[in-house]
C-alpha cells in the first residue's frame, strides 16, 4: 500500500510517499481503507520531534516510534478481527487511526462510529481529534446558556468546532481571529467577533465567563484580566516551536497557579474515546454542527499541507485525501 513515511525528525521534506506493508488485523483490530485524513498540530510536532520533551514522553526519542503519520481518517472497514462483532467490511467510519497518511490504517472498534450520511469522507476526517477536543474544551468550562464565551484561535480546527458547540448551548460566543474571517464566525453562530490585527481582547475592557484559549499567545496574567472574578479558562495550546517544555510549560502553569485564585484554570489534556465521538456525531446527525475545511491535499503532497498547518493560520481543517 501507499503511505507517507517518516524515519528521522525535521521539515516537512523527510516525508517520502513509498510502498509499505499492509497492518495485520489481530483478533481486536478494525482495518480500515482510508479515503481522507486530516492533518493536525500533532502531526508537525511528530514531524519535528517538538518539543523535546515529547520525545522522552514517547514519540521516540531519536526518531518517530510511528513512521506512518497522522491519526485522524475517515474510511470504509476493509476487515475485521475475530472478536469485533458491531462492524464488518464496507461499513463507513470515522475515528481515531494511527498511521492515517496510508491507504489502509489499523485501529480498535472503540477508536471509530459510523460516517454521518450526510458528510463527505474529507469532512467526516475533519471531525475526530478537533471536534472532540472543542467538544471536551467547552464542558471544562461548564458552559451553558447566556454565557459569555470566548474563543481565541476561533477560525482554526478546533475554534471552529468550539463556536458551534458552545453556540448550540446558546451561549454569547466572541471569536477572535482576523477580519478576513469575520462572516464565517458569524455563520458558525459567533455573535461578536474580535479582529486581533487591531483589537486586543484582554485589555480588561469587556470580561467573560468562560475562555477557550486555542493560541497560548497570551500570558496567563492578560487572560485573566478578562475573566470575570469566577471565570473559566480552559487553555489548550501554548509554547513556541523548538522548545524544550512546549505547550507543556503552559499546563504546568495554569495547574500550579490555579489553587491560589478564585477564578477556575482548567489545562485540557489529549484524550481520545468512543464517548465524545458518539457525541459529536449526534451533533452533526443533528445539524448543530459542521466541518470547516480549509483545504484538501493529495497524499503525495502531505508535506505541503503540514507545511501550510505549520503556519499557524489556517482556516478550518486541512485534509489529504487518499486514492
Amino acid at each position: 500500500m501507499k503511505a507517507i513515511v517518516q524515519d528521522r525528525y525535521g521539515a516537512p521534506d523527510t516525508l517520502r510517499l513509498e510502498d509499505v506493508d499492509r497492518p495485520e488485523v489481530g483478533p481486536d483490530d478494525v482495518l480500515v481503507r482510508v479515503h481522507a485524513a486530516a492533518l493536525n498540530p500533532y502531526d508537525w510536532h511528530v514531524l519535528r520531534g517538538d518539543p523535546l520533551i515529547a520525545r522522552l514522553l514517547g514519540v521516540g526519542l531519536t526518531r518517530p516510534k510511528a513512521n506512518v503519520a497522522g491519526i485522524d481518517a475517515a474510511g470504509r472497514v476493509e476487515a475485521v478481527g475475530a472478536n469485533v462483532r458491531d462492524l464488518r467490511p464496507g461499513d463507513e467510519v470515522l475515528g481515531f487511526c494511527l498511521g492515517a497518511f496510508a491507504q489502509y490504517a489499523r485501529t480498535t472498534a472503540d477508536q471509530i462510529v459510523p460516517k454521518p450520511a450526510g458528510l463527505t469522507f474529507e469532512q467526516a476526517a475533519a471531525v475526530p481529534v478537533a471536534a472532540t477536543t472543542a467538544l471536551r474544551a467547552v464542558r471544562a468550562g461548564q458552559v451553558r446558556a447566556g454565557h459569555r464565551v470566548l474563543i481565541n484561535g476561533a477560525a482554526g480546527g478546533v475554534g471552529t468546532f468550539a463556536v458551534q458547540i458552545a453556540a448550540a448551548l446558546d451561549a454569547e460566543v466572541t471569536a477572535v481571529c482576523s477580519s478576513r474571517n469575520t462572516a464565517l464566525m458569524r455563520s458558525l453562530g459567533a455573535t461578536d467577533v474580535v479582529d486581533y490585527t487591531t483589537e486586543d481582547f484582554t485589555d480588561g475592557r469587556r470580561q467573560y465567563d468562560v475562555i477557550l484559549d486555542n493560541v497560548g499567545n497570551r500570558p496567563l496574567n492578560q487572560l485573566r484580566r478578562a475573566l470575570t472574578t469566577t471565570g473559566t479558562l480552559v487553555s489548550n495550546g501554548g509554547g513556541s516551536p523548538g522548545a524544550i517544555l512546549g505547550a507543556v510549560r503552559r499546563i504546568l502553569t495554569v495547574v500550579l497557579v490555579n489553587p491560589f485564585v478564585r477564578q477556575r484554570l482548567r489545562p485540557l489534556l489529549a484524550e481520545q474515546n468512543h464517548a465524545d465521538l458518539l457525541a459529536v456525531t449526534d451533533l452533526i446527525l443533528a445539524g448543530k454542527l459542521a466541518p470547516v475545511l480549509g483545504g484538501t491535499y493529495p497524499l503525495t503532497d502531505a508535506a505541503q499541507g503540514l507545511h501550510h498547518l505549520e503556519q499557524g493560520h489556517t482556516r478550518g481543517k486541512l485534509v489529504i485525501t487518499v486514492p
